[in-house]
């Protein structure tokens, strides 16, 4: 029988829609990132924007893995443990 690896699927309504606000709006900055090197833009202002692209990325998989740490932890499954360790090393993952 093959071991299933420990998984959380984020419950919190609030922090879905949170989180899909970010990744959109990364979305639109990325489309921005395309449409300036399409323009010729200085390199600066596309770095700026990338920069801005990463931040939006990042700040979504941080909220992401610590809101589903604290359902994790407050739901206190026999596998929570299990899997607050993979949801820590995604957060390491993007450190």
């Amino acid at each position: 029988m093959a071991k299933t690896s420990p998984t959380h699927i984020l419950q919190d309504a609030e922090q879905i829609d949170a989180i899909s606000k970010r990744m959109k709006r990364a979305h639109g900055q990325m489309g921005a990132v395309v449409r300036m090197l399409e323009e010729g833009r200085n390199c600066e202002d596309i770095v700026m924007q990338m920069a801005a692209v990463n931040k939006a990325i990042n700040t979504a998989a941080f909220t992401l893995i610590s809101a589903s740490l604290k359902e994790c932890i407050e739901e206190n499954k026999t596998n929570s443990q299990a899997v607050t360790d993979k949801l820590q090393k995604l957060f390491l993952s993007l450190a």
